[in-house]
């Protein structure tokens, strides 16, 4: 699959869940414009998980109609496994979505590993999943999944974990590359830090995000003079210089689109190519504000040691 960019769907839901944590709600019929806009513009992946909006994404996206976009979907342990535990989850993904199949299939936690992706590959030979992932992998982890999937016959398809200009551990400790190596898409989440990689000079609305992450936007103050440096130069806006930076990192940016602009600016986000003395900036200016909004490990405590 030749995929430069993916639609986020963690910020679709409800009004209390977009006003409290978003700090905003956005109408069905936006996102629906936005939806439509994707198609315009070449994107046709969305990412979800049960989870996602408060459980109000899946339904969502079902209700609009998935026949012309590539879904992604997860499979979240949250306790060990149990037979048929995967199953279970897939064929309620695909209630919600009204598919017979998903196209990409991830297990979201490195949990019983063998176990689960051995269920995973038993639907992907039955039809039910196109193509197995996983999520929040350390090396040795997808090395690991990497052989299980090989053993039946399936190759790993990707591995989809935390990455940004502030965040980029999975570049320094070998596993980016190690997907390059081996072929394997890596799927960037939270490229945009909670909103923290935008433009600092816009005012927004009151929000969780907001309250929790805002107090380390003082340190953060060279990173933004050199995103809206950037940004001026190939004439973008401030996230569209953090979306690029991923894909000029051999990334695939996924970011939550709720609005048609959100979904216009990711799709020429993924198309502009910045220069190595501007990456070589944003890194340094990065990393001398020491700054860690989510870390690259922020689900490793969820993810249950095996018995």
């Amino acid at each position: 699959m030749d995929i430069k960019a993916v639609i986020g769907t963690n910020s679709w839901g409800g009004k209390a869940y977009g006003r409290i944590l978003r700090g905003s709600y956005v109408e069905d019929s936006v996102i629906r414009e936005a939806m439509q806009e994707a198609d315009r513009q070449g994107l046709r992946v969305y990412d979800l998980a049960r989870d996602y909006g408060l459980g109000k994404a899946q339904k969502m996206i079902g209700s609009f109609g998935t026949d012309d976009i590539i879904l992604s979907a997860k499979y979240t342990p949250f306790s060990h496994y149990r037979k048929g535990c995967v199953r279970r989850s897939l064929e309620k993904d695909l209630s919600d979505f009204g598919r017979d199949c998903i196209d990409i299939y991830w297990l979201h936690l490195p949990t019983d590993i063998e176990q689960h992706l051995s269920e995973m590959a038993e639907l992907y030979h039955e039809g039910k999943i196109l193509n197995i992932g996983v999520s929040n992998f350390d090396l040795d982890e997808c090395i690991l999944a990497k052989r299980v999937l090989e053993g039946a016959g399936i190759p790993l398809y990707g591995v989809q974990n935390h990455y940004s200009i502030i965040s980029r551990e999975w570049e320094k400790n070998g596993l980016l590359g190690w997907c390059k190596d081996n072929g394997i898409a890596f799927w960037a989440w939270a490229v945009l830090e909670e909103g923290m990689l935008t433009d600092p000079r816009r005012k927004t609305k009151f929000s969780l995000m907001k309250l929790i992450y805002d107090r380390r936007k003082r340190k953060l103050k060279e990173l933004y003079r050199v995103m809206i440096a950037v940004a001026r130069r190939h004439d973008i806006t401030v996230p569209q210089v953090a979306e690029a930076f991923c894909t000029a990192k051999g990334t695939i940016p996924i970011c939550g689109c709720r609005r048609p602009g959100q979904v216009k600016e990711l799709a020429q986000a993924a198309d502009i190519r910045l220069s190595a003395e501007e990456i070589r900036r944003l890194e340094e200016a990065a990393d001398s504000s020491q700054v860690k909004i989510l870390g690259h490990d922020i689900f490793r405590p969820f993810a249950l040691k095996s018995r």
